[in-house]
């Protein structure tokens, strides 16, 4: 069991009152079903189970699934990692309250959890931590600024390798830099020889001894992926726990060390519609 790394992709997640029949057609339009062919229809409906998709949020809430990632047109939303990973992390709290590694005072605990499944445990599990998805001294400078308001929705500056490069701007032809539509702007690091020095290329150490950098002509730094088939549960951050599982085939009621796991769907969430008025 410790040598599963669990994710989930984000169209389930948090379980909302939606999300059932959301999936039906998603799941249809994926998997070229016809909603006009009962065994088709039946196929899509039997995929889609409430009982399992309440368990992922109370999982994700025990640090028992690790990651987070997406799909992208394949019942996922690439865009929307972040904003899912803080809504499911809202929905815990409110419906579980505060972890036992928190107190009243602050969610901290709950805080590294989550932000962990979309940064560190992706890169440790892809081998590449050693080069990105914490900021830490040495590591490449791939970072975002947030301001508060909008933190998980829409971030301010994006950073890569050091360099600026997209940010939120004004209107070019106004005098100073707020005034509206504020939209994302290619920035230092898009243009000329900084879109080449500011990231990376992962490879092999194989390929990477090779010089396969020099050989194909390659402009962007390359790094070697490591430490991939050592990778354990233990080895995610904030996220280890390695409870017995037990799914009963029938009723698809989910439980971790004999806790059956059930929630309610969200009727509300935040950072939602009011952050994309404008």
């Amino acid at each position: 069991e410790d040598n599963f790394l669990p994710s989930s992709t984000n169209p389930t997640m948090p379980y909302t009152v939606n999300t059932l029949d959301e999936h039906v057609d998603m799941l249809m339009v994926c998997h070229h079903l016809d909603a006009g062919i009962a065994e088709d229809l039946a196929f899509a409906e039997s995929r889609i189970r409430k009982e399992t998709i309440a368990a992922e949020d109370i999982l994700h809430d025990l640090g028992a699934i690790s990651m987070f990632s997406s799909d992208s047109q394949a019942m996922g939303r690439v865009g929307e990692i972040i904003i899912r990973t803080w809504q499911t992390a809202h929905k815990m709290k409110q419906q579980r309250g505060t972890l036992p590694e928190d107190n009243q005072r602050n969610d901290n605990f709950r805080a590294k959890r989550y932000v962990a499944k979309y940064t560190i445990n992706p890169a440790i599990a892809h081998g590449i931590a050693h080069e990105v998805g914490s900021v830490e001294v040495g590591k490449w400078a791939d970072l975002v600024v947030w301001k508060p308001a909008f933190f998980g929705v829409k971030p301010f500056t994006i950073i890569k390798g050091g360099t600026i490069a997209m940010a939120a701007m004004g209107d070019p032809n106004a005098s100073i830099p707020t005034p509206q539509p504020v939209h994302y702007r290619p920035m230092f690091g898009a243009y000329g020889g900084s879109l080449a020095r500011s990231s990376l290329t992962f490879v092999s150490q194989a390929g990477l001894a090779n010089g396969i950098g020099e050989r194909y002509g390659l402009s962007k730094p390359l790094a070697a992926v490591k430490n991939i088939r050592g990778v354990r549960k233990h080895h995610m951050v904030h996220n280890g726990m390695v409870p017995k599982m037990e799914i009963d085939a029938q009723t698809y009621a989910v439980r971790a060390d004999g806790n059956l796991l059930t929630c309610e769907p969200a009727t509300s969430l935040p950072m939602t519609q009011r952050y994309f008025l404008f």
